[in-house]
């Protein structure tokens, strides 16, 4: 089996109704676009798809078929992902390629070697489990009264835990953090993802307050250039790490914060962030090896195969934006989200696609 094709399809992603938004000092959700849809086609019918849905994803994703990502594929075996994920990599030297655009080969190999085999992508991993519970990790809301209601509503839909971006202020932050604390009282999972908004003093402040509060983990208070201070950090607090969300080089970067101590809790891992399927199991298996987590970022469908299909992650993770939860489609009453069913991983039914792409889509949609 040879690769033939590769196309992109255009697709409007609309803006996030009602908006919301980050922290002080970064965007709030973005406004309706184009996304884009990467096909992978072969002389013997088996076709795979990624999503692309990021701000501007159609044109990167025209421009890096054109000049990179056709030339490399077309004559290329399918089923080759290993020496396909090296050879993007290899790319990236020169290429410099966005970060969301290293794994979409990979995911799209991926659904065809599902398809291809008629299981679910998870079962082709190996799979692990067939249901993970679910928490609610919420975009940023204007007032601690308003962040608290979010999270009854959330505890009353089922979520198993609450994980609070908040405003970027360590005072501010810490005293919420403790607010919804006792609250909710001890026996409720919290977390807190600071979208890295502090230098090493304030994360060091909060990750105090974090500790007293009994947080399950502390993520990303600070950019992840500096391995060094995310080590400091760790000596300073109790509260466990959860790390490198957001560094470049997979399995790579991620095996210097385990090294240097950092990963108190664990790595984050993900499709999106970590090159694709490929490089979120790598991560995955390496933070096993050290008796660590490795939680999945993000909750679109080639995360939620990732889900299943790893030992050491504890929960899907769950986006919550508006003052008026309405718990995600793939979360049950329970606060569980059950293991996909068709083949392959399947495009989100929430996109309109056209035609061509509709065989594609999760099933019972």
């Amino acid at each position: 089996m040879k690769i033939t094709h590769v196309e992109v399809h255009r697709i409007h992603v609309p803006a996030a109704d009602p908006p919301f938004r980050w922290r002080h000092g970064l965007g709030g959700s973005a406004p309706a676009g184009e996304g884009a849809v990467l096909r992978i086609g072969t002389d013997e019918g088996a076709e795979g798809v990624a999503l692309f849905a990021r701000p501007g994803a159609a044109v990167m994703l025209d421009d890096l078929a054109d000049r990179v990502f056709r030339e490399e594929l077309i004559g290329q075996d399918p089923f080759q992902r290993e020496w396909l994920w090296h050879r993007v990599w290899e790319l990236d030297r020169i290429q410099e390629l966005p970060l969301p655009t290293l794994g979409l080969i990979d995911i799209a190999l991926w659904d065809l070697a599902g398809r291809v085999g008629g299981q679910p992508t998870w079962q082709v991993l190996g799979g692990f489990r067939t249901e993970i519970p679910a928490y609610a990790s919420t975009s940023t809301f204007a007032t601690t009264e308003e962040f608290l209601d979010v999270a009854d509503q959330c505890l009353e839909l089922g979520y198993r835990g609450i994980k609070l971006h908040a405003w970027g202020d360590a005072a501010r932050d810490a005293a919420l953090c403790v607010a919804l604390r006792e609250h909710v009282g001890p026996d409720v999972p919290l977390m807190y993802d600071g979208s890295a908004g502090f230098d090493l003093p304030d994360a060091i402040r909060l990750g105090r307050a974090l500790s007293e509060a009994d947080y399950l983990w502390y993520e990303e208070p600070m950019r992840e250039f500096s391995i060094t201070a995310y080590r400091q950090l760790a000596e300073a607090v109790d509260v466990p790490l959860l790390v490198a969300e957001t560094s470049d080089g997979a399995h790579m970067n991620s095996a210097d914060f385990i090294k240097a101590g950092a990963a108190t809790f664990g790595v984050r891992t993900s499709t999106t962030l970590r090159g694709g399927i490929t490089g979120a199991m790598r991560t995955a298996h390496l933070a096993d090896a050290y008796r660590i987590r490795a939680e999945v970022h993000g909750s679109d469908i080639p995360n939620h195969h990732l889900c299943m299909a790893i030992s050491n992650t504890t929960y899907y993770e769950s986006l919550v934006t508006a003052r008026t939860v309405v718990r995600e489609r793939h979360v049950d009453a329970a606060g569980l989200v059950h293991a996909p069913q068709g083949p392959g991983i399947a495009l989100p039914a929430t996109l309109d696609y056209g035609p061509e792409l509709r065989r594609f889509v999760e099933p019972g949609a």
